[in-house]
């Protein structure tokens, strides 16, 4: 036989590898065939199961900071953990192996259960699976809690259990642990301003809606952001989500607050409400010209000798204001040409005898007033003195009484920003006995947050403003949105009735036998009107609860804030709108005005008897100076004092968290740079 060329054994060659592809390919489109047919429904099912499309990603929801930009409310991840005891590459020889190791570690983070708790919770799961295997029954559980009552960790406790024996394998296969992450919303000044901030559902919604009470809630669409979606699939026995559309974190808001002003606020009401054993207070400041709430908090008995942030009873409370609405009454009388403040009215012996009941003065068993003026009956909070001015003007036309308060802007909606705020109930009186009812703060409802904008008003030249609690909103540092301020009345009365007003309010804390003398402060004037009033039950009258009130402003001659005070149901001591709703007034505007006074060290004397740096026993003197100027070691503080240290130093401060400090991200000890950030996380 010829032998063949060597082109012939190439071409030859070719057509066996050309046959080989072929058959190849043919078996694969016939496999796809078969596939695709026979066993299509089968693979398809099994692909859904692996992948789960369109799940909803949570955007971060936004921040609320201080009117200063000090974080007030933030949210921050935190994980519930599983164990995964399907997974395939978790073997039992080495789970049995570190199982000791591992529950000493987790009894050492998380000494509320001993080590052997948590080694036998954790066989109890594992055992599980191997009895479901025995049955041969499908998968039950794939998720097995690492801790019984499923706690929510931070991000530094998930990172110290994933560096523990078994769970620091490289491969979540082999370990089987699982982290689910939430966003859970943190206050880091706990409760400073709690239900003005407001609260958060924790794991729903209601109404569509996140934001439980206070600007969480009313601005709940801005702060909840925009989610994204992912994809959840199932990768080497692994079930992971890949994110297709990334979620929008929620806007910022700076609210109005000012963290000092609200901490010397909630501190002197505490105080009071301590000391008489009240069962509620709340404490409300204003600035006067921009309307913006500097400080409100609103105090609740918990329990005997606790009180907490409640609820808002500051903007939420229709309540007889009691005898700070005189001042409106006596407004309306100026204004309609019904009295002059040097008219006299006589009060009698403190009892004023009338077919609908009497009306009495709280000095009725010394005597009563006698002949007073009418500017007399606002210092000295008369009852007949008002009702007999408001009687001999409107005893014949109700409906020109209640126009004039409708005139001062006493029942003009405010519409505020926080949820739930009740409405000024001013409605015309029915018979004379209302009308005199009305005149001395009874009949009519005036939540405080209303009579405090009256007052304010008073004290802003007459221009009514709406109280508000957000000055802008941001997204990533930039500003989007800046609140302006909102005139509700340009003037509530004329120039001259507005300075006859002012006189009466300086008297009734400065001047001899005021009320409010108890308000007066020997380091700035305040002016304003003490209230004492029965509190209503209803159809069953009046009870023999109380409830105390002042409402002022600051300084008198230039007002730069207004504020109210309301306590209710005191146990100790004589109900005493002066005594008690004053007192705290007084320790609110001397604690502002103190916090204002700013003075450079150069131009304080020198003090020759004190060293200007501390003494030093051991160690050089320029040394010792140049530590002082490092970052201090805020670690173990809680939120005030560290933030009050580094703040002091130079530094800016952001938190996370709350409690006390645990980690701080520049080291101690390093040199400080003025206006540097520094974080502090809390637990």
């Amino acid at each position: 036989m010829a032998r063949l060329s060597q082109n012939t054994k190439i071409r030859i060659s070719y057509f066996f590898v050309a046959i080989l592809f072929g058959l190849i390919v043919i078996t694969i489109i016939l496999n796809a065939i078969y596939i695709s047919t026979v066993e299509g429904d089968r693979w398809r099912k099994i692909g859904k199961e692996a992948i789960k499309p369109n799940i909803k990603v949570p955007a971060p929801r936004g921040n609320i900071y201080s009117h200063d930009g000090q974080l007030m409310a933030t949210t921050e991840y935190v994980y519930h953990l599983y164990i995964d005891f399907w997974a395939d590459g978790l073997k039992e020889d080495t789970l049995k192996k570190y199982i000791v190791p591992l529950s000493i570690e987790l009894a050492k983070m998380f000494p509320a259960k001993p080590a052997a708790h948590y080694r036998d919770h954790i066989m109890k799961g594992w055992n599980l699976r191997v009895k479901e295997e025995a049955k041969k029954v499908p998968k039950k559980n794939r998720e097995y809690k690492l801790f019984e009552d499923n706690k929510l960790i931070n991000y530094s406790d998930l990172k110290k259990i994933k560096g523990m024996p078994f769970f620091n394998q490289n491969n979540k296969n082999k370990s089987g642990l699982i982290e689910r992450k939430y966003f859970k919303r943190t206050n880091p000044f706990g409760t400073l301003a709690f239900r003005t901030i407001g609260d958060i559902y924790r794991n729903f919604e209601k109404d569509g809606k996140i934001g439980k009470n206070g600007l969480e809630l009313e601005y709940d669409s801005i702060l909840r952001g925009i989610p994204g979606t992912s994809t959840r699939r199932k990768v080497n026995g692994r079930i992971i989500n890949v994110i297709d559309i990334d979620p929008i974190q929620g806007k910022d808001i700076i609210s109005t607050i000012d963290i000092d002003i609200q901490d010397i606020t909630e501190k002197a009401l505490l105080d009071k409400l301590r000391e008489i054993d009240a069962e509620s207070g709340t404490a409300v400041v204003m600035e006067v010209a921009t309307g913006e709430i500097k400080a409100m908090t609103n105090m609740g008995r918990k329990r005997e000798g606790v009180w907490t942030e409640t609820q808002n009873h500051a903007v939420g409370d229709e309540i007889e204001p009691g005898s700070t609405f005189k001042v409106a009454s006596m407004m309306v009388a100026l204004e309609d040409g019904v009295v002059t403040p040097n008219d006299s009215v006589n009060t009698g012996n403190g009892v004023f005898k009338h077919p609908g009941g009497d009306i009495t003065d709280h000095n009725a068993n010394k005597g009563g007033y006698g002949r007073i003026s009418a500017a007399q009956t606002i210092k000295f909070s008369s009852n007949v003195g008002v009702a007999k001015i408001i009687l001999r003007g409107y005893g014949n036309n109700y409906q020109k009484y209640v126009d004039g308060l409708y005139r001062i802007g006493l029942n003009e909606p405010l519409d505020l920003e926080i949820p739930g705020a009740g409405k000024s109930y001013i409605r015309k009186p029915s018979a004379e006995r209302d009308l005199l009812g009305m005149s001395y703060g009874y009949v009519t409802k005036v939540p405080p947050i209303y009579m405090l904008t009256f007052f304010n008003a008073i004290a802003n030249d007459g221009k009514m403003v709406k109280p508000i609690f957000v000055k802008e909103i941001q997204q990533n540092g930039k500003t989007e949105e800046r609140k302006k301020t909102r005139v509700i009345r340009e003037k509530i009365c004329s120039d001259k009735t507005l300075a006859e007003i002012r006189e009466m309010l300086y008297g009734v804390v400065n001047q001899k036998g005021g009320t409010g003398k108890p308000a007066r402060s020997d380091f700035v004037e305040i002016s304003g009107k003490t209230g004492t009033a029965r509190i209503s039950g209803g159809k069953a009258g009046y009870t023999g609860s109380h409830q105390v009130s002042f409402c002022g402003y600051f300084p008198s001659k230039k007002p730069q804030y207004s504020f109210i005070v309301v306590i209710r149901k005191p146990r100790n001591g004589a109900p005493s709108g002066g005594f008690m709703s004053g007192a705290v007034c007084k320790v609110i505007a001397e604690g502002i005005v103190s916090k204002s006074i700013k003075q450079k060290v150069e131009d304080c004397p020198i003090d020759s008897l004190t060293p200007l740096s501390p003494q030093i026993k051991v160690g050089l003197s320029p040394e010792t100076k140049y530590v002082m100027d490092k970052v201090p070691n805020v670690i173990g503080m809680g939120a005030k004092d560290a933030v009050y240290l580094l703040e002091n130093a130079g530094l800016k401060v952001n938190l996370t968290g709350k409690g006390t400090v645990i980690a701080q991200t520049i080291t101690p000890g390093t040199r400080i740079t003025k206006g540097q950030t520094i974080g502090i996380q809390l637990r």
